[in-house]
């Protein structure tokens, strides 16, 4: 009988204290008979058809018997007796009786069809055991690419594509490459990631490669073919590509052995990368660091891990395509936001710079937040996307003042600038009319008089004219300081009545007011440069700016958007605008811009209607507002507790 025939009938395992049947010797050529000591060890390596042959003595022995359990399914059971028969049966086994064998050739006939037997639950038992590997490799590399599809951060998506690669393949070590554009134009690989668990703290090397067969890197991306190599140091002359040691394992004392290299190919079959793994182990844990542990632990890369790998590269290419894709959207969102805030620059200069003041304060004071270790904070945190919205949402909060009138938006004093130049221009005709009532006295006494008297006329004419325009600048000096947008002192507002009630006749005689109903009305504003309409419409730009945001599809991740912005000018006791809504209806978000947007809008030394305060007497002002319940205190606490207000007073934003 060849060997071959051997192999593939099986063997036989027998109780060494027990007798053996006869007819087995004639089986020694067909049969590799063993000790039954190791049908543990050679049944469980599967690499032949196991056939346990029981004796009278040993199918009596219980214990024995009780370890039928813990041979594989493929073992046959061949014996006498109820025992023995019970016990296969009980574990699993199948049993073929030596009851009905009479003779040699009935025994020699049953044992070789055990072998038969046990050769085809052997095959089976190896079918279903690939089927439930390639199974539970489907369902991995699927679950892998569901966390693959849903990373959106660059480089933990490189780390999760490479370290999965690498656990699903037992490698020690791996490298990923990105194709990306040259100087020229063309592409190139770009060393992106190294990872390598014998040397944990492995650096990632700045370098490119071509896309070409010189190096093993490029010449999978180039062919599009996954490279298998089972000794980096012994890569025949005759290929194009080569291994370079100097580069790290002299360097870094490791010895590469088994490598893997599959390019990563997109949905158009286009090579967006190249995954690189090395020294495929035999146990995870090994460490590769000389010849002799390389030696020892690593092994080849087989078909079915390219296979593998290859599945998971197409998807890691997609993944990196969808990144990619998602950051040329952030790009646009990025490039639409800074057009908007350009805008609101351009609609209103004079806070030029407010809007990336308030995301940057509100921005460094959501990280405090979530690096608070203490109540009410200690379990608030910020994902990466809920502080990419919240910067957002501060750029974005005040885009709705386009919509507000530009005479409006832009007012510094109370009186709009039309309207003040026409009040001038009244009181300079005031004054050039005093100057001609003047002139026409004076000729009309030389007319009538002569110069009877002229001395002491022109004298009492002079000063009267001189009381006049004293009087008149005066009053005309009380309009421009009432014009500033400050507090209308009671004194102030009692000039302002004395300027409303005079008189001056116009070209054709009629008496007019120095001032008109509309400019009293605007210079007895109590505070501030806007009257209650004026003021309405500059609320409205909160609304302004959540009804636009709310016509931007936004994706998931920035769905909040607007409705952080709405609530800005809101105060935790409902005493804000537009809703007035309160505390439980304010997320801590907007609080934060709140109370970002109140400390910029006192700080601000760019509005032409208010000096800037002091850091000091702001921050008082932003602690008093939480202590009457306007802010919320903790956050006010917070702010201050950290300093990092004083980033944005340091910064010349108009330099930006």
């Amino acid at each position: 009988m060849s060997p071959q025939t051997k192999t593939a009938t099986g063997f036989i395992l027998y109780a060494a204290r027990g007798a053996t049947h006869p007819a087995l010797r004639s089986l020694e050529d067909e049969l590799e008979i063993q000790d039954i000591g190791r049908i543990a060890e050679a049944a469980a390596s599967h690499d032949a058809p196991a056939i346990l042959l029981l004796t009278d003595v040993l199918a009596a022995d219980a214990g024995a018997l009780a370890s039928l359990r813990a041979l594989p399914e493929h073992v046959v059971v061949v014996s006498k007796g109820d025992a023995a028969r019970h016990a296969a049966q009980s574990a699993g086994r199948l049993f073929l009786a030596l009851d009905a064998a009479r003779d040699d050739e009935a025994v020699l006939a049953l044992l070789r069809g055990a072998a038969q037997h046990a050769a085809t639950l052997l095959g089976a038992c190896r079918a279903r055991q690939q089927l439930e590997r390639m199974s539970s490799e489907l369902r991995e590399l699927n679950r892998i690419g569901l966390a693959l599809m849903s990373e959106r951060d660059p480089d933990r998506l490189l780390g999760m594509i490479l370290a999965q690669a690498r656990r699903i393949t037992t490698s020690d070590a791996g490298s990923l490459y990105l194709v990306e554009e040259a100087e020229d134009g063309g592409p190139r690989l770009r060393f992106r990631l190294a990872q390598n668990d014998s040397i944990p703290d492995i650096p990632v090397p700045n370098i490119t490669l071509p896309i070409d067969e010189t190096s093993i890197a490029g010449h999978a991306a180039s062919t599009g073919q996954p490279l298998v190599i089972d000794d980096a140091y012994e890569i025949p002359e005759s290929a194009p590509y080569s291994f370079n040691r100097a580069a790290f394992d002299e360097k870094y004392g490791y010895r590469a052995m088994s490598m893997l290299t599959v390019p990563m190919k997109d949905h158009k079959d286009e090579v967006v990368g190249v995954l690189q793994l090395i020294n495929r182990k035999r146990s995870s844990g090994a460490q590769i660091r000389d010849e002799e542990s390389a030696r020892e632990h690593v092994l080849p890369y087989t078909q079915s891990h390219v296979e593998t790998v290859m599945s998971l590269a197409g998807q890691a290419a997609v993944s990196i395509e969808n990144m990619r894709l998602y950051q040329a959207i952030e790009r646009l969102f990025e490039g639409f936001i800074k057009a908007a805030v350009t805008a609101i620059d351009q609609r209103d200069p004079t806070t030029s710079g407010h809007s990336v003041r308030v995301a940057t304060l509100t921005c460094d004071v959501a990280e405090v937040v979530d690096r608070a270790d203490r109540e009410p904070f200690k379990s608030l945190r910020f994902s990466r996307e809920q502080m990419r919205e919240l910067r957002y949402a501060g750029l974005l909060h005040d885009f709705g003042k386009v919509g507000v009138r530009e005479e409006v938006l832009i007012k510094a004093k109370k009186l709009p600038p039309v309207m003040f130049e026409r009040m001038e221009a009244r009181f300079d005709l005031i004054r050039r009319t005093l100057e001609a009532e003047f002139h026409k006295r004076r000729a009309e006494h030389l007319l009538e008089r002569g110069t009877e008297g002229w001395d002491a006329f022109l004298s009492e004419l002079a000063a009267e004219f001189r009381r006049d325009m004293e009087r008149l600048d005066k009053l005309q000096q009380a309009v421009r300081e009432a014009n500033e947008p400050r507090v209308l002192p009671e004194a102030s507002a009692e000039i302002l009545h004395e300027v409303a009630a005079q008189r001056f006749p116009d070209f054709d005689g009629k008496l007019v007011p120095y001032l008109t109903s509309e400019e009293f009305h605007y210079l007895s504003i109590p505070k501030g440069s806007l009257d209650d309409d004026e003021r309405k419409q500059i609320e409205s730009h909160v609304t302004h700016t959540y009804n636009f945001l709310l016509q931007i599809p936004w994706t998931d991740d920035l769905s909040s958007l607007a409705d952080i912005a709405y609530g800005h000018h809101e105060k935790l006791n409902g005493s804000g605008y537009p809703r007035r809504i309160e505390a439980p209806q304010i997320p801590v978000q907007t609080r934060i811009m709140t109370i970002s947007d109140i400390f910029d809008a006192l700080t601000a030394s760019d509005r032409p209607y208010k000096k800037a305060l002091p850091t000091e007497r702001a921050l008082d002002i932003v602690k008093m507002e939480a202590s009457q319940g306007l802010l919320d205190a903790a956050l006010v606490e917070l702010m201050i507790g950290s300093g990092v207000y004083r980033k944005v007073l340091e910064v010349d934003w108009r330099q930006l």
